[in-house]
């Protein structure tokens, strides 16, 4: 009658452990065949120094090799299965064999198990990224020019609604009407230096795509530009206030957000603000642009400033014809930028959610 050692096991999603209570074995037979574990070997286990062995018939098919590490107290052995899945038991066979008990060293249940497959993934993917960063011998310039970037333009926005915030704290509706003349240099330089935020990401300085950035650059540059830079008309109405107001709001909190993440910091609050404030922020921005367009189309068409002279059809085409038809893109930029937020959004709230489990 064959003696058979006490074997222990537990599991991953992608492999099987057994532990074989045998000491000072000397070459174990250990091999697979017909999706059945055979092991046989000399060692000194529960009846002395005798021949042990045993047979397991899997529950699901595994890859026939097999992996051992034999050390003075007992035998290792690594399986791997086929699909990577939870087994509900090891055996074909429902009845468990006397000899085969869980190995509660190595045990967990199937949600320890994916939070530990979730952990090492992790692991690698950050070894990965270290290891890409280290090979990047400009990395530290490029994130001082990205900080410095990003904190000139806080110091600029910043500087615009403060003073603005204050002007109408002091002359209430009065401050509506001079916005312009009072905020327009520095407005004119913080959305002349935004244009980099079409080059940085052209270049690979930044991750983030390209075509947003320049559905916000270019759209606020048509405001501030052409709309409102060359009409007087324009300069002197309540809603150029409303424009920069809320363009300043936006950008003092964008901007930090971006300055941290350039030396790998993260505070809370400022990322759930970041995600949060441009909900009624953008659709309030648009609305503020498409205001100033209206307004400034009856004034182009009057004084048919940037009109397109036709001479062979002796018409004029109205620059508000143009307008209108940035009216419609307008728009379609806005639902675009919204949707990339949004994205944004749902993505980092997946991160927050996956750190917690």
């Amino acid at each position: 009658m064959s003696l058979t050692p006490q074997v222990y096991w537990a599991q991953r999603h992608h492999e099987l452990y057994l532990r074989v209570e045998l000491s000072d074995v000397q070459s174990p037979e250990i091999h697979i065949s017909d999706n059945t574990l055979h092991f046989k070997a000399l060692g000194h286990g529960a009846k002395g120094v005798n021949t042990y062995e045993f047979s397991l018939e899997f529950l699901e098919p595994v890859k026939p090799e097999v992996q051992q590490r034999s050390t003075q107290r007992q035998v290792g052995i690594t399986v791997k299965k086929c699909e990577s899945n939870w087994w509900l038991r090891l055996t074909k066979q429902e009845r468990k064999p006397l000899f085969l008990s869980p190995d509660f060293d190595r045990w967990l249940d199937e949600s320890d198990a994916e939070k530990e497959l979730h952990d090492k993934e992790q692991r690698i993917t950050k070894i990965r990224t270290e290891s890409r960063t280290r090979e990047d011998p400009f990395l530290y310039v490029k994130r001082g020019y990205l900080f410095m970037y990003n904190l000139v333009q806080f110091l600029g926005f910043s500087w615009i609604f403060v003073n603005m915030t204050v002007r109408l704290f002091i002359l209430g509706k009065d401050s509506f009407y001079d916005t312009f003349h009072t905020m327009a240099d520095m407005m004119y330089f913080c959305q002349t230096l935004a244009v980099l935020e079409i080059i940085n990401p052209l270049i690979g300085l930044v991750k983030t795509g390209v075509f947003p950035s320049v559905i916000q650059v270019v759209g606020r540059n048509v405001i501030l530009f052409i709309v409102l830079g060359q009409l007087e008309e324009m300069q002197n109405k309540g809603v150029v206030f409303f424009v920069f107001y809320l363009w300043s709001t936006i950008e003092i909190i964008r901007y930090p957000f971006y300055m941290l993440a350039c030396i790998d910091v993260e505070w809370k609050l400022l990322t759930w603000i970041r995600y949060t404030i441009w909900i009624p922020l953008y659709p309030l921005g648009g609305l503020a642009e498409a205001a100033s367009i209206v307004q400034a189309i009856p004034v182009f068409n009057e004084t048919e400033k940037f009109s397109l002279q036709v001479p062979l059809l002796n018409v004029a085409i109205s620059f508000s014809i143009f307008l209108i038809i940035y009216l419609v893109f307008l728009g379609a930029g806005l639902v675009i930028n919204c949707r990339h937020m949004n994205k944004q959004r749902r993505r980092r709230l997946g991160r927050r959610k996956r750190k917690m489990h």
